[in-house]
């Protein structure tokens, strides 16, 4: 049961840490953190275009893919698609915390 244990830590910590480094130091991520701002919260949904860029490129990989290219070109198709997703759902969230700190602001 002990050497779980430390396997289970190790886990642990190993995922703490990458979600730190990628919180930190990946654009998009320092990008959506900035938009979930009070500040920030009216650039949702211009943020959200960004999505498209980030499908295009998925599109443009995987017809490389398909014409012959590498196939660890996967990973960034995958890539590709999460951050456009990441951009899609932060238009609609932000409207939502927006409304919710003008209706708190109009309480106080």
């Amino acid at each position: 049961m002990e050497r779980n244990e430390i396997v289970i830590r190790l886990l642990w910590t190993g995922s703490v840490l990458t979600r730190n480094f990628l919180r930190r130091y990946m654009p998009t991520n320092i990008l959506l953190d900035a938009t979930r701002t009070p500040r920030g919260l009216k650039w949702g949904v211009p943020v959200m275009l960004l999505a498209i860029p980030y499908f295009l490129i998925a599109a443009v990989l995987v017809q490389v893919i398909n014409d012959g290219g590498p196939a660890w070109l996967n990973v960034l198709v995958l890539l590709s698609i999460w951050n456009g997703l990441k951009m899609l759902w932060i238009g609609p969230l932000s409207l939502m915390l927006l409304a919710r700190l003008h209706a708190n602001r109009l309480k106080a």
